[in-house]
């Protein structure tokens, strides 16, 4: 083998790596919160009477699950253009990371919610609550206790999918700005080292936040 290492020059940008970790944490962290918004209703949508609702959650939840994250990413940016809809390729991974999350978070609450038993509802509404402060203040908290881990799981998901977006010209995440730094340099095994690091100290950060937070909600 006479590859040789040079690992100064990778370390030496690595700045520019952390700028592109950041882009990365913050498209996480939108598609978890819409996902979670849209999940929601998706999974309430699925549970309701409305045949209409109803199928239209079922559809959402069966593409998105049973599709590659992939075929989603490019739906949101070659796909839309068909109907004059154009977007950059930061809201096409925005969309396409959203629309999964959705997915799989709906039938993540739709399982939390069928933990919880319908006495609880019914309990909360005899003592004078109505339907919203009986979800608030009696369901909700179950809910989160029994769906918290999987989301948390999801989240770590949605970090690494965050690296697709260098298939639609994303180039200012963790993976697009190593992309391009390989292209100018090609050390591919030094920066590709350094990303994988990076993503790896990103998830195991998520996961310790999580953690405490668990602790602090859940400890009894």
């Amino acid at each position: 083998m006479d590859y040789t290492f040079h690992w100064y020059p990778a370390f030496k940008l690595l700045p520019k790596m952390l700028v592109g970790s950041i882009t990365t944490i913050e498209i996480a962290f939108l598609s978890m919160l819409f996902g979670i918004i849209i999940g929601a209703s998706l999974a309430l949508a699925k549970n309701s009477d409305s045949k209409i609702l109803s199928s239209f959650a079922g559809a959402w939840i069966e593409v998105s699950r049973n599709t590659p994250a992939l075929y989603q990413i490019y739906m949101a940016y070659f796909g839309l253009g068909t109907f004059g809809i154009y977007v950059g390729s930061f809201g096409a991974l925005l969309i396409g990371i959203t629309f999964n999350n959705a997915g799989y978070l709906a039938e993540t609450f739709r399982g939390g919610l069928r933990a919880i038993p319908a006495t609880q509802m019914k309990t909360a509404r005899s003592l004078g609550m109505n339907y919203f402060q009986a979800f608030i203040y009696v369901i909700f908290p179950q809910l989160l206790k029994t769906v918290f881990h999987s989301v948390t799981n999801q989240t770590v998901w949605a970090i690494l999918m965050t690296s697709l977006g260098v298939i639609v010209g994303m180039n200012t995440d963790l993976m697009g700005v190593t992309n391009e730094l390989n292209a100018l340099s090609f050390r591919t095994f030094e920066y590709f080292s350094l990303a994988a690091v990076l993503y790896y100290l990103i998830t195991k950060l998520f996961l310790g936040l999580a953690y405490l937070l668990n602790v602090k909600l859940f400890r009894y």
